[in-house]
């Protein structure tokens, strides 16, 4: 017996989410715009290296906020017969590009860097405006994170917590260059060049942080060990289930998508097996956080190895088998109903049959033996249980 219980057309709109999501992305977008434009000139006026790559390294902040805004929109869409999972997974792409981004401008500024420490001349040191404007920077870009981070945790979003923390490697990369200007103001030549290095190597471990996991969700890599433990307890808990086997997950823009086969009674009813799988569906999203969908698939026996039934005949073939073999047996007009069993590689029939077919209790038990006898030569039929009722 088999019953799929979802996958359902999973709907990934809200608006509210989309809205406040699109509201901190903008406030990202002008305010990294103004800082970007302060810090290059600054830093080019002021003579600080460290000032202008750090500008430059917000300046890539416009691309991947306007990279979040794109997949904001796009995601948000509802699922449709060509994206029957909906659109999450534009958020994730957006993710893997935006982790893309920061190690293209980590190598940049790490070459930039490194070639003006190589070309061996002592550079007059920054202004101390540039001191202030690094102070300013790191201030901003912290309040920046705290605000898009706090949306992020409210919608249980992947992309904005990405993109905060963005603005947190901004402020952190920020104090290094506000480090590296004051030591080069006070007489400690070139560490405005290491800092702008410094600030390349934790832009660039971002990078990776960001977009590693994003690649996982892309070539559906499952979900971890714990997270496997908790489903698999949860799903034992469920009354009618033996044993569980192939459980399988995925992620959907940060939202886990789970497989499982469940092996229940072989004699229990389409319908029970269906209720069983609606339990255990709904226990999992309710019970573990961050399931979005589950689909089950109910199995009589363990069928991991092997499936021993896949080659039995339909019920269509073996009525015809059994319409030929009861023809000369008087009473089976009278059946009722035909229940088949496929279980380790045979057929078990059930008939049902009203008591009245039967004169009496002798005539009923040579009215089964008869039935039976006559399906013993059958490769396929295991046995022949007859009820009267």
């Amino acid at each position: 017996m088999s019953d799929e219980a979802g996958p359902r057309l999973l709907d990934n709109t809200d608006p509210a989410r989309y809205q406040a999501s699109r509201r901190v992305t903008c406030v990202s977008l002008m305010t990294n715009a103004l800082l970007a434009l302060g810090q290059v000139v600054i830093g080019f006026v002021g003579r600080s290296q460290g000032l202008v790559a750090d500008g430059f390294h917000t300046l890539s902040d416009l691309t991947t906020d306007t990279m979040v805004l794109f997949a904001l929109a796009h995601s948000s869409k509802a699922a449709d017969e060509e994206h029957p999972y909906g659109h999450a997974r534009i958020e994730t792409a957006v993710t893997v590009a935006l982790g893309a981004v920061l190690l293209l401008v980590a190598v940049g500024i790490a070459v930039k860097a490194g070639l003006r420490l190589l070309s061996g001349p002592v550079f007059p040191p920054p202004s101390p405006l540039t001191l202030w404007a690094s102070g300013i920077t790191i201030l901003t870009k912290e309040g920046l994170y705290r605000y898009t981070e706090s949306t992020a945790r409210r919608f249980s979003s992947k992309l904005l917590h990405a993109n905060a923390w963005h603005h947190r490697s901004d402020a952190i990369s920020s104090i290094i260059v506000f480090v590296g200007i004051a030591a080069t103001i006070g007489g400690i030549h070139y560490m405005d060049s290491l800092a702008a290095i410094g600030v390349a190597l934790f832009v660039g471990k971002v990078g990776i942080d960001l977009g590693w996991p994003a690649v996982n969700e892309l070539i559906d890599t499952g979900l971890d060990a714990d997270q496997l433990q908790r489903i698999r307890s949860a799903i034992l808990g469920v009354s009618g289930v033996k044993t569980l086997h192939l459980l399988r997950t995925r992620r959907l823009g940060g939202r886990g998508l789970v497989d499982v086969h469940l092996i229940v009674d072989e004699a229990i009813s389409v319908s029970e097996g269906h209720q069983i799988s609606e339990a255990v569906r709904v226990k999992l999203i309710r019970e573990i956080d961050g399931i979005a969908d589950v689909m089950v698939h109910i199995d009589p026996e363990d069928d991991t190895a092997r499936s021993p039934s896949s080659a039995l005949p339909l019920r269509d073939q073996v009525l015809t088998r059994l319409n030929r073999y009861f023809e000369h047996i008087e009473a089976t007009d009278r059946i009722e109903r035909v229940i088949l069993h496929y279980l380790d590689g045979r057929i078990c029939v059930e008939l049902v049959i009203p008591l009245s077919a039967a004169q009496d209790y002798a005539e009923a038990t040579r009215l089964a033996e008869q039935l039976q006898e006559s399906v013993k030569h059958d490769p396929d039929i295991s046995k022949l249980v007859v009820y009267f009722h």
